[in-house]
Order: structure tokens, then sequence, then C-alpha cells
């Protein structure tokens, strides 16, 4: 076995027994079921783990991870993860969590031939499209790509708002709160870029 491997086996092991010695009933809670406070929409990269960087305990948040954090409206895997979030999870939080650095973002923004990723970055260069005048006007780099990492985020809120299933929520009289986060993992932090409001969808 790969000496990496083995040493995430390891761990797991030793993580497994400290939290068996510090609560016996600890793994008998997880399970008997889950009662997630949020659901989060993150990106698939490897230096960004939500639960990790916000402190999150095992059933606390329901995850879905996809390049880029995108909500396309043909991806019927994270749609169905949003139906059931709400629908039988009962979750009401909604974190939409990107990260700077991203990768997705810097592929749609160098306009390459990648392959088969290039149909899902299509959605990115979509919102590039649309704010181009003002992603031109930057005329640095690193905050351009920043910038378009901020947009990004505040697209797909708009996205999932136009979801059947959040539609059908609020047709319900349901309340979901939508939020837009990013994480900056060269300084460990959260940026808040959009919270819930009076307003239908974050001004962009």
């Amino acid at each position: 076995m790969d000496p990496r491997l083995a040493k995430f086996l390891q761990t797991n092991a030793q993580w497994a027994a400290a939290h068996q010695h510090e609560n016996p009933i600890y793994f008998d809670q997880l399970k008997a079921g889950q009662k997630p406070h949020a659901l989060l929409l993150g990106c698939s990269d490897s230096r960004v783990s939500p639960s990790v960087v916000m402190g999150a305990e095992l059933g606390e948040v329901f995850v879905h991870r996809n390049i880029a954090n995108v909500v396309a409206h043909s991806d019927l895997n994270f749609l169905s993860v949003l139906q059931y979030a709400i629908e039988v999870l009962e979750v009401r939080e909604i974190i939409v969590f990107g990260h700077y650095g991203c990768g997705g973002i810097k592929a749609a923004m160098d306009d390459e031939a990648f392959g088969l990723i290039d149909n899902w970055l299509a959605n990115i260069k979509d919102v590039m499209e649309f704010h181009a005048k003002e992603l031109d006007a930057i005329t640095d780099p690193q905050l351009r790509h920043d910038r378009l990492v901020e947009l990004n985020v505040l697209a797909q809120i708009k996205n999932l708002q136009q979801t059947s299933v959040i539609r059908k929520a609020i047709k319900k009289g349901i309340t979901i709160h939508i939020h837009g986060w990013i994480y900056d993992f060269s300084t460990g932090h959260i940026k808040v870029v959009y919270e819930p409001a009076n307003e239908p969808a974050p001004q962009l």
C-alpha cells in the first residue's frame, strides 16, 4: 500500500479511538441519523476542506463539491443533493463557498483547451463575459482573478435561486437563506461576500 494511504488509515484508527474514549456514544449518535444545519456548495480543490476550516463537527454540514463551486441547472447530481437537503433534511441555510486561488477560475481565464473540463468551465466563462467591462479594467492579474472568484460566487447564488428546487420551496412558504463565502487559503480566513437580506438576489 502507498505509505501515505497507510498513514491515513493509521490516523483514522487513532482518531476513532480518541473519540470513542472521549464520548463512548459518539458513533452511536452519528449512526442514528443526520440533522445538518447547512448545505455547503464548495470547490473540489484539495486545499479547501470546508468542514476543517470552519471547525464543523460531523453531521453539522451537508456538503457538495465540484470544480469552481458551480450551480449548473443541468447538474442532476447537485440538484438531487439540493432537493434532499431541503425536502428531507429540512436544511434552511445554504453556503456557496468559493476560494481565492481557484484553479477552475484560472483555467477559465487562461482560455486554453483542456478537453472535457472545457464544457464545465463554460459556466465560468459566462460569468466572465457578463462582467467583461469590470474585469478588463483590473490590470493586476491576481486582483482580476480574485474579483472573478467573488463574481462567480454571486453568480452561483443567482443560479441557485433560479433552480426549481428553491422556487418550489419558496412557493411552499419555506424560507431559505443563501450565503456567499470565500476562503483564502493564504491566510486561512473566510470572507463574507453576501448575506441574505430583503433583496431577492445579490447585486452584481
